[in-house]
């Protein structure tokens, strides 16, 4: 958690620097320095929030005085008309955090909602729902935070904390054996902790991974593979690695994927297909 609220940290000082730059002229121009003021959070449309706890880090970074009165809180289901919390700060602070805070909770509510859509229709099967590293650059933390507010799972966060192999990985070092040999060598010298996972592109290259790879892959990825292509190789695996289904899946068809058993399915849609949700942070005038 120390490790999230350090990159949070970062984040918001960078994207405040990004937006003020010499000064907030618009409030500076207009608005003592000073004067006290209140707005509310706005839900304009229907679908799972999320980013409320990083709107009150963005508040307390800027003014540790920020009084925050929650009304709904990260995860739960949001409904056009409601307010998701109050703000009383100095009005420089209230506009200044503004658009930081709305371009952040809309997008995540976005992505929060679809990661739902998605998890909804895995109801009841052992399948969990991954994302990916097909991100925003700069913004992964808080797209990735989204889809586990929306009941996702986070897949591994970069390139630092996993070994993958993918096809052009596998395809560079001249094939599977290799590549997993390879893999395996650096691990046991660089970094033990690392796990491997590995891209299959057919059921012949499940029963090769199966073969080379016992006791050094402990994920097996069934890349573009059909429900019964996926049900075909979950017979070979029989239990000895992790399974992951990935490619071409979406919501018409998830169902028919988690039927087969399979542990994971992993969907890069889920954070750039998402859409923004509309919220607004309207002043509150006593």
């Amino acid at each position: 958690m120390a490790h999230f609220d350090e990159q949070l940290d970062h984040l918001i000082r960078e994207a405040l620097r990004e937006d003020i730059g010499s000064g907030d002229h618009s409030t500076l121009s207009c608005i003592p320095a000073g004067q006290q003021g209140k707005a509310v959070l706005k839900i304009k449309q229907d679908g799972i929030l999320a980013g409320v706890d990083v709107a009150h880090s963005i508040f307390t970074l800027v003014e540790p005085s920020s009084d925050i009165r929650v009304f709904k809180h990260d995860g739960d289901t949001m409904t056009a008309g409601e307010q998701a919390f109050e703000v009383k700060a100095s009005i420089h602070t209230i506009l200044k955090c503004e658009r930081l805070v709305l371009n952040c909770m809309q997008r995540m509510s976005g992505i929060a909602t679809l990661t739902r859509r998605y998890t909804s229709q895995l109801q009841g099967y052992k399948t969990r729902l991954l994302d990916t590293r097909k991100t925003t650059p700069n913004f992964r933390l808080l797209e990735k935070e989204a889809v586990r507010i929306g009941g996702g799972t986070n897949h591994r966060f970069g390139l630092y904390d996993m070994i993958m192999l993918k096809d052009n990985h596998i395809d560079f070092c001249g094939g599977l054996e290799p590549a997993i040999e390879k893999a395996w060598s650096y691990v046991q010298k660089e970094q033990p902790e690392l796990k491997i996972e590995i891209e299959t592109r057919s059921l012949d290259d499940v029963k090769t991974v199966i073969a080379a790879g016992k006791g050094k892959v402990f994920r097996i990825m069934l890349d573009n593979f059909t429900p019964e292509q996926v049900a075909e190789a979950l017979q070979l695996i029989g239990g000895a690695f992790e399974t992951e289904a990935s490619g071409g899946i979406n919501l018409s068809n998830i169902v028919d994927y988690a039927k087969t058993g399979v542990d994971y399915i992993s969907v890069g849609g889920l954070i750039h297909q998402a859409q923004s949700l509309d919220l607004s942070l309207k002043a509150v005038i006593v």
